[in-house]
């Protein structure tokens, strides 16, 4: 007989949590609060399970229909959510911020408030697609399979122009570079559009400018950039120059909702005039430039340094550090205040230790992760408490979530 499980809520990654007749949890994919279901591909462990959905007996009152079709016809990993009303999405997000902090760090907090984006799709700038041999396929991998791709038609949390670009691409595949492992689409802040080639070896792009004209042609004009392996992206092809920061460098994939990410963080600082700031994993310094607007005194740290060299030719006055976090710390001067900005990875032990050991009276932690956020805040220990909370729906139809900490010196 094929058990029936009640899914009660979404976990962190976007998987429904119900509990099997033996009282084990189950995670179960593309279900949603509410749900009544059958179970496919059950893998038992002593203290959980995990399954495929096999059935939808009775649909929660969350449950949309999908608007990409990727999402069921190829299960896209790159969605998790949108089987979800945006309501639903929201108090998702918002329980994987408090769970995390109430599971990891031990925090008797609710779950945060949440700041929605102004859309729900169309909002990403930027592309990442990953090529079988000879770029026979070019496109996303399947949920929780990694070693597939299936070819994309179209993303639609992509930008209108990227997919754009995407069309016109692919009718000219067989331009694209020997050896092509992935192929990242992006949008830089004045809409100029590029196409980053990243290739195994070194092999040279010999028709890179046959591959800028077609696409031109199209009406699709791009920057063209060739990133060997072990090796520096350059610009071979198009239109654009090099005076914007180079595109291997990190930004955010939703400018706008970043911007306002930024800007609130910067306000809980407090008074910054004359304030000693270290600005850590700050990128190609756009929270550094604004901290420098009001007079704080910046020392800023990034490891990418074609990202650091674009701050300092662009940027204004900072004491700019380009390496990791973790050995650049020691030769900071003490602060004031901190911004930390990390990877999904959190910060190094060596940084919150640093950060512990300091001075500085308030830290804001921007976190794309709610787990390694908790798990920061909980290395911190008795030396900071959590004085505010408050997370940015940054990646509609996902299972990530953008999160702002204030951390006060106790």
């Amino acid at each position: 007989m094929t058990e029936r499980v009640g899914i009660e809520r979404i976990a962190a990654g976007g998987d429904g949590v119900g509990h099997l007749e033996d009282g084990r949890v189950v995670f179960v994919p593309r279900t949603a609060p509410g749900d009544v279901v059958t179970l496919k591909g059950l893998r038992l462990s002593r203290r959980f399970a995990r399954a495929r959905l096999d059935q939808i007996l009775e649909p929660g009152p969350d449950r949309i229909e999908p608007r990409c079709p990727h999402y069921v016809e190829d299960s896209c990993g790159g969605c998790q959510l949108q089987h979800l009303t945006t309501g639903a999405q929201l108090a998702a997000r918002r329980s994987f911020v408090g769970d995390a902090l109430r599971r990891l760090a031990r925090l008797d907090v609710p779950d945060p408030e949440i700041e929605p984006a102004g859309s729900q799709f169309g909002y990403r700038t930027k592309l990442t697609l990953a090529a079988t041999p000879g770029a026979r396929r070019i496109g996303l991998h399947p949920l929780g399979q990694a070693q597939d791709i299936f070819e994309l038609r179209r993303c639609h949390i992509a930008g209108e122009l990227l997919m754009e670009l995407w069309t016109a691409i692919r009718t000219v595949k067989s331009l694209l570079p020997a050896g092509l492992d992935r192929l990242v689409l992006r949008l830089d802040r004045s809409g100029g559009r590029h196409l980053v080639a990243n290739v195994g070896g070194s092999t040279v792009w010999t028709r890179a400018k046959h591959l800028a004209s077609e696409l031109e042609q199209r009406k699709a004009p791009a920057t063209l950039w060739w990133h060997p392996e072990g090796g520096v992206a350059r610009i071979v092809a198009g239109p654009g120059g090099s005076n914007g920061p180079p595109m291997t460098a990190f930004e955010q994939v939703h400018p706008a909702m970043g911007d306002r990410v930024r800007r609130f963080a910067i306000s809980r600082l407090g008074p910054l005039a004359n304030q000693r700031v270290w600005d850590l994993y700050a990128g190609i310094g756009e929270t550094t430039a604004l901290l420098v607007e009001e007079r704080a005194e910046v020392e800023s740290v990034e490891r990418d340094p074609r990202a650091v060299a674009h701050a300092d030719s662009t940027g204004p006055r900072a004491i700019r550090h380009a390496g990791s976090a973790e050995i650049v710390m020691s030769r900071l001067k003490d602060a004031d205040l901190v911004v930390t900005n990390p990877p999904r990875t959190g910060m190094a032990p060596a940084v919150t230790n640093a950060i512990a050991a300091g001075s500085a009276r308030r830290m804001v932690y921007v976190s794309c992760d709610p787990g390694t956020l908790a798990r920061d805040i909980g290395m911190l220990g008795s030396r900071f408490t959590l004085a505010e909370l408050r997370s940015f729906d940054m990646f509609p139809q996902t299972a990530h979530v953008e999160t702002v900490a204030v951390l006060d010196r106790v």
